[in-house]
């Protein structure tokens, strides 16, 4: 999916097609505000899915993800156990008190924006609510190793020391979910190089300036991190059916520090 490249840096944008990325992250970051507001008891998935949809084309962009490898929908919209990619629909109903992650991608004149956020229906569980907020944390301390010179996995190796820092600040056990990360971005969803949310510092290949990454944490409360794909052959669970929170923002890398390019209004 990711592609491949013997180089040894993350290929860089320049200044004007960093704007032009960021172009299309707004429009993602306009459609994640507008589904967020209308997620209320009652609503469904497939409502929050067509709302995604009219406001990015509403803006004169197209949705990433419909009809990506097949996928049917805008979004991915994972309830509660639900990690990723969990598709939506009719029968999907929200309650109060329910966790639910929205990935939500655009195309810009060609130039992708990804990002995902989880938020609550209603009232939270304050368990549920700090974990949730916990795992905003770590996707913004792992941000900050966004630099140029760094390498690939300085950025994994942030957001597992941030996970484990935000177990003890909260006092939760968190779980790494396996196999699932972040990713290259530009032309295309999906670019090389894979971003593991844990590793060993100082591996892979280097950031510089203008080098761009979509960043996700994706985190199990009570500290999980086997998942299984249910028979849709999209929809990825926790195998212990624990709540899952999935942050992502798309970022590129200046002389001046990260830049998020999926800024949310």
């Amino acid at each position: 999916m990711f592609g491949r490249s013997r180089k040894g840096v993350v290929p860089a944008r320049t200044p004007g097609e960093l704007d032009a990325m960021e172009a299309a992250g707004r429009i993602v970051g306009r459609a994640l505000v507008a589904v967020r507001d209308a997620a209320t008891p009652g609503a469904t998935t497939a409502d929050l899915d067509a709302l995604a949809e009219q406001v990015i084309r509403d803006a004169g962009a197209v949705p990433s993800f419909k009809g990506y490898e097949g996928f049917p929908a805008s979004i991915c919209s994972s309830v509660n156990e639900v990690v990723v990619h969990g598709i939506p629909g009719v029968g999907t109903v929200l309650a109060e008190g329910d966790l639910v992650s929205v990935d939500c991608g655009a195309i810009l004149d060609g130039w992708h924006g990804d990002s995902a956020w989880t938020f609550g229906v209603g009232r939270l569980d304050p368990r549920v609510d700090t974990f949730n907020e916990a795992t905003r944390e770590v996707l913004e301390e792992g941000i900050l190793a966004m630099r140029p010179g760094n390498r690939l996995t300085d950025v994994s190796h942030a957001l597992e020391v941030a996970t484990r820092r935000a177990e003890e600040r909260h006092g939760l056990a968190l779980g790494i979910v396996d196999g699932y990360g972040g990713h290259g971005i530009g032309r295309e969803m999906h670019e090389w190089p894979f971003l593991a949310n844990e590793g060993r510092a100082g591996k892979g290949p280097r950031l510089q300036v203008g080098s761009v990454l979509a960043v996700e944490p994706m985190l199990v409360l009570g500290g999980g991190t086997a998942t299984h794909v249910l028979g849709d052959d999209w929809t990825v669970v926790t195998a212990d059916g624990a709540p899952a929170s999935h942050w992502e923002h798309t970022v590129a890398v200046t002389p001046d520090g990260p830049r998020i390019l999926t800024p949310r209004p």
